[in-house]
């Protein structure tokens, strides 16, 4: 599958979960449930994926942790928030640079609609 037509099947499978249970709930929530809507279409998610940070050379014991990578090839960071805050673009651009992807996704779900909760991010 290519890379477009995953972000554009996770965005909307994202945007169904929100029309079904709108926004104010736990990013938890959002989680688990985008992880059975990503299965249940066929795509390879982990959740939780650990990104080890090398610091000159030394393998920091402090691990970032990605909430979604799907398909190996695009990095998921869900939130419930009021406002993206500039250190959220920040965090998925570093996940796409320690984990040498190209594509990443924000998705807040704590908004009215979805549409205004996204942000797509290419390195």
């Amino acid at each position: 599958m290519e890379i477009n037509d995953i972000t554009k099947t996770i965005i909307g499978l994202a945007i169904d979960v929100h029309k079904e249970l709108g926004p104010g709930l736990l990013e938890s929530v959002y989680k688990e449930c985008m992880i059975l809507e990503l299965e249940k279409a066929g795509l390879k998610v982990e959740t939780e994926v650990p990104v080890p940070i090398v610091y000159k050379g030394t393998t920091l014991k402090s691990v970032l942790k990605i909430d979604l990578l799907v398909e190996n090839k695009v990095v998921v960071e869900l939130k419930s928030v009021l406002d993206i805050l500039p250190i959220f673009d920040s965090q998925v651009l570093t996940y796409l640079k320690l984990k040498k992807v190209e594509v990443g996704l924000l998705i807040n779900f704590n908004v009215k609609m979805l549409k205004d909760g996204l942000k797509r991010y290419r390195v």
